[in-house]
């Protein structure tokens, strides 16, 4: 991502992540109302978002991108890819908005035009995918919404708090690309 230039939409854009959002994004992603919609759920310490860095978005295995809000400049959030397989042209994408004032205003889904538009112009992707709790209904409207599709559903694959939890898998393929 050297030479990266922001992704600029309507109301939001997209800026590299740096180690100076580590603070933020550890209490971002502390915040109940994020954790509880995250398939790892423990406790994000700055020890091991700093080590993130170092291991996957410096070795390239993730892109991660800050949230910003075009007219304040205030950042809201985050998005990556992850697994990135440059072998398969394909990456896993995930997403939070930290900020509870941010919720709710159709920042996700600007936010996923613009990463998956990323993934696709500039990585050359042929494929983006996510997972997601099968009770987080709102993101899957929102990914629906951005022209995921479901693909499986995988019932009781992840214990959480002790209990079991449904995760579906969805997938968007490259628009520009017929598949291979």
């Amino acid at each position: 991502m050297s030479g990266f230039n922001n992704l600029w939409g309507e109301k939001i854009y997209l800026r590299s992540m740096t180690p100076q959002d580590t603070d933020r994004i550890v209490r971002w992603r502390n915040n109940p109302r994020v954790r509880r919609n995250f398939i790892y759920q423990k406790p994000f310490t700055r020890e091991g978002h700093l080590a993130w860095i170092e291991t996957k978005v410096n070795t390239g295995e993730v892109i991660q991108f800050i949230v910003c809000e075009k007219e304040t400049d205030r950042p809201v959030g985050s998005v990556y890819f992850r697994d990135i397989s440059r072998e398969h042209h394909r990456a896993e994408y995930g997403i939070f908005i930290g900020e509870d004032d941010a919720v709710g205003k159709g920042i996700g889904s600007e936010t996923c035009r613009l990463a998956c538009g990323y993934g696709f112009e500039v990585e050359k992707w042929h494929k983006i995918m996510l997972r997601a709790l099968s009770d987080n209904a709102a993101a899957l409207r929102s990914y629906e919404k951005a022209g995921f599709v479901r693909e499986a559903y995988l019932r009781e694959e992840v214990c959480i708090d002790g209990g079991y939890r449904d995760v579906v898998l969805m997938g968007l393929i490259n628009p520009k690309e017929k598949s291979r």
